[in-house]
């Protein structure tokens, strides 16, 4: 079988590796996530004219409509740089499920900034109560009008509106009942309340108080759709995260010396690593199937991407933990990118669901 990139996914691929090489390195990285938002917006600028977030949206809405293949591309070069813009969250989750169900007339107010970067979507769905539970929703939507408190809202801060989910009838945890809409960020009655997360990032925490809110329409269906988008882009972006600090470590392993010997001499250390690599290739093989199936046969698009993503979200965060101890003490430190890299991947592993979860969907138990 052929695993080859077409011309196109090879220049995707040359230009992702460019804007990391020029825009990234471990002081460049803590610069930008100390800025307000957690990322640069001069980045954020600099994606929207590369065309990078234009890459999931349709060609019609002035997008790339890329496919599974140069998504995964893309993300895993961005794990590799662990460049920390919200992509993944941002123009895949937010703005994929507002293309999807937005009007013409909010489509056209919107999406010519979104593609371009302009403006920024954030999802809000979680809330604190529902752990992984995506029926539990406990806002509620009458006339148009939202009412609750959305706990995790990734890529939040700054944000110049939200896809929110709300209840329309039912009680917290029925599948049906919920519908999404679009909350302007300076809506009456929206308080934004931002907070750091464990990989540095900035998430929010939205309170709704009789809010406005414009229809988008949709349900849990919607959510699970982009929700998969999002698994395949971020098991990308870990296996790519997974690559950097294995081959971080190997360079400290054969340049540290301990009893006048470079440390990757001790067997034991070899055979540790070589268990790691055995983990990257298993989950590159992984995301390699995934990228192969196709979402028209929808069911097993989902279960192969569920499938792929709970293998990687917990062989990676195990990766992350040898690589922080072959490291000693200095691989939790701010000043090795080991660190930086590891509190990404237990991000990965956590949001929008924990692995657990994953597996439990894939293993058809939830």
């Amino acid at each position: 079988m052929n695993f080859d990139l077409t011309e196109d996914e090879e220049m995707l691929k040359a230009l992702v590796e460019r804007f990391v090489a020029d825009h990234y390195d471990p002081d460049k990285r803590r610069a930008y996530l100390a800025e307000p938002e957690g990322f640069s917006r001069r980045n954020w600028a600099l994606l929207g004219e590369l065309g990078l977030i234009a890459l999931p949206f349709a060609p019609e809405h002035g997008g790339l409509g890329a496919g599974a293949t140069a998504l995964a591309t893309v993300f895993e070069v961005l794990g590799r740089g662990l460049v920390v813009e919200p992509l993944a969250e941002a123009a895949l989750l937010a703005g994929g499920l507002f293309e999807r169900l937005a009007d013409d007339a909010l489509q056209a107010a919107w999406m010519p900034r979104l593609v371009t970067g302009e403006k920024r979507l954030a999802f809000a769905h979680r809330e604190a109560a529902a752990r992984d539970n995506w029926a539990w929703v406990e806002t509620r939507a009458q006339d148009n009008r939202l009412s609750g408190e959305k706990s995790l809202v990734v890529a939040g801060a700054g944000a110049d509106g939200f896809v929110v989910s709300a209840r329309t009838s039912g009680a917290a945890g029925d599948a049906d009942g919920i519908a999404l809409f679009l909350v302007e960020a300076t809506a009456p009655g929206l308080e934004i309340t931002p907070w750091r997360l464990v990989d540095g990032g900035v998430a929010a925490t939205l309170r709704l108080d009789t809010v406005d809110a414009t229809p988008l329409g949709g349900g849990l269906a919607e959510i699970a759709e982009a929700r998969s988008w999002l698994a395949l882009a971020q098991s990308a972006e870990a296996l790519g995260i997974m690559e950097r600090l294995f081959a971080e470590t190997l360079d400290f392993l054969r340049t540290r010396k301990q009893f006048g010997v470079a440390l990757g001499s001790f067997q034991a250390l070899q055979h540790r690593m070589a268990a790691q690599y055995g983990q990257i290739e298993q989950a590159r093989a992984l995301l390699n199937l995934a990228m192969m199936t196709s979402p028209e046969d929808a069911a097993a698009w989902r279960r192969t991407i569920d499938g792929a993503h709970a293998f990687i979200a917990d062989a990676a965060v195990a990766l992350g933990h040898e690589m922080i101890q072959m490291h000693g003490g200095m691989g939790v430190t701010d000043e090795l990118i080991i660190g930086h890299g590891h509190k990404r991947l237990l991000m990965l592993s956590r949001w929008p669901e924990t692995s657990a979860a994953t597996l439990d969907r894939y293993a058809g138990v939830s």
